[in-house]
């Protein structure tokens, strides 16, 4: 699914470092070694259809890599 986020991201958490992520193998392999962490958080967005609402997003992000593999966990009110 194609999205676009509008605005900045809100309430944002670490759900995981390192070892406690369960893919930290994959990630690793595919985007390099880092101090990954899982994030949440919320924000608006925009899908390709043009609907414009909100969305809690999970992602990856590591320093000097940057955020990975973002997707959208559910859609709020």
């Amino acid at each position: 699914m194609y999205f676009e986020i509008i605005g900045e991201i809100k309430d944002i958490e670490t759900i995981a470092i390192g070892g406690r992520i369960r893919d930290i193998m994959r990630i690793q392999k595919q985007f390099g070694t880092g101090r990954w962490r899982k994030l949440k958080g919320i924000g608006k967005v925009r899908l390709e259809n043009g609907r414009v609402c909100n969305a809690e997003f999970h992602w990856y992000e590591a320093h000097g890599i940057g955020r990975k593999k973002m997707k959208i966990k559910r859609f709020l009110g």
